[in-house]
């Protein structure tokens, strides 16, 4: 929510996410504080704090998100496991001058979270390669949308999985947390670590899983606009059928969670930025109220069981980030985080049908659902009946984690 990227803001603030993200039967979060080069760590940890306090309908955690790291941010990474409850921390492989960090960085951090105990979540794309290959497009005239998957193929998502995994065993097994993974070169990478018994993780997105750049990056003048995330949808013409590998990957628990990334951002003085130059629009699609959804129609299509969806949506986040038993189950003592699915509903995804996110457009638009959320519940308060909003600003509570409970 709000996150600062592309000269602009996420539209989505924590009033408006959390509320969205109930529609969809989500009850916590799990947001990123940010940290640039440069800024310090525990400062931009309150600033996120700020932004979310007394504006959340459901309970809520942080990712805290590492973009300089030198040796105040090392030692503030212990600050925030001991005292903090901020246990995982996001590194970027990508978007130089912005976000990135280099091997060498990115070892020290390791280092650092081997130490800890805490998890090291990584956005892995060769962004280096990526922004030769982008200033290449732009020079040929190629600026379109759909130039935006082009110009970051998916064996560099590959190559920067296969790299984390080494630097990862090079500090000592640290446990890694590949976030959005969208190609299954990376799939691969990820499997063949598991198999190894290293404590890798990832996750993918409902975009990875179901959007392609022909049928949406792809559309005609700058609708394209409204997919353009990082990674980016994967062509259905690529060597790998990455959709299928991706369900699979689900199935054989090779991925342990599905997540949003959401990111949103509105076509109008937002995404336009882009208009004439793929590069300039603002990474991020907003699909926080749609994941239980959009991962059940996958139960309904065969591609996992029942079971499955509620692990990789429920039971799995919760034991990833430290929130389990607290989160994550059903049981005494445990919240009354409880979504009330209703198999035999039928929901249709649209800017007039479903929509509660702060956008002026729908990413899923007419994306059609077999069942639908029918109640939910936040730490045993109802916050959504009857197709009706009940509940409360300032509802959610900030949520102190653990460490991983995976971890061998």
């Amino acid at each position: 929510m709000e996150l600062p990227f592309g000269g602009t803001n996420a539209s989505d603030t924590f009033e408006t996410g959390t509320t969205a993200a109930a529609w969809g039967g989500v009850t916590t979060i799990v947001d990123f504080a940010v940290q640039r080069y440069g800024e310090n760590v525990q400062e931009s940890l309150a600033t996120w704090h700020k932004k979310a306090e007394g504006n959340c309908s459901i309970d809520y955690a942080f990712h805290q998100i590492i973009g300089g790291i030198d040796d105040q941010a090392l030692a503030d990474m212990d600050y925030l496991v001991k005292n903090e409850g901020i246990t995982s921390f996001k590194l970027f492989m990508a978007y130089p001058g912005v976000f990135y960090s280099d091997d060498g960085q990115i070892l020290r951090a390791m280092q650092q979270a081997s130490n800890n105990g805490s998890t090291i979540m990584m956005h892995a794309e060769n962004g280096i390669a990526i922004d030769v290959l982008v200033q290449q497009h732009i020079a040929r005239g190629e600026t379109d949308p759909k130039y935006h998957s082009y110009s970051r193929p998916s064996l560099l998502e590959g190559e920067a999985t296969s790299r984390a995994i080494v630097l990862s065993k090079v500090a000592g097994n640290v446990p890694l947390y590949i976030v959005h993974m969208s190609a299954s070169e990376a799939l691969n990478a990820l499997a063949e670590a598991r198999h190894e018994g290293l404590n890798v993780f990832a996750e993918t997105c409902p975009q990875y899983l179901y959007m392609t750049l022909e049928d949406h990056l792809a559309k005609p003048g700058f609708e394209g606009a409204k997919y353009v995330c990082s990674p980016p949808i994967r062509s259905k013409h690529d060597k790998h059928n990455h959709h299928a590998d991706l369900w699979k990957g689900l199935r054989m628990n090779e991925l342990a969670v599905v997540s949003t990334d959401h990111c949103p951002f509105c076509m109008k003085d937002q995404k336009e930025l882009g208009i004439g130059n793929f590069s300039k629009i603002p990474n991020g699609m907003g699909s926080v109220e749609h994941r239980m959804e959009l991962i059940y129609q996958g139960v309904v299509q065969g591609e996992i069981s029942l079971e499955r969806w509620v692990e990789t949506c429920s039971t799995s986040p919760a034991r990833m980030f430290g929130m389990y038993p607290q989160k994550g189950i059903i049981a005494p003592g445990s919240d009354a985080d409880i979504l009330v699915w209703d198999p035999n509903g039928k929901t249709t995804i649209g800017i007039n049908d479903k929509h509660h996110m702060n956008m002026d457009h729908s990413s899923w638009e007419g994306f059609k659902v077999d069942g639908k959320v029918d109640t939910v519940l936040s730490r045993g308060k109802i916050v959504v009946e009857n197709d009706k909003f009940t509940g409360t600003k300032g509802h959610g509570k900030f949520i102190r984690r653990g460490l991983c409970q995976y971890l061998n």
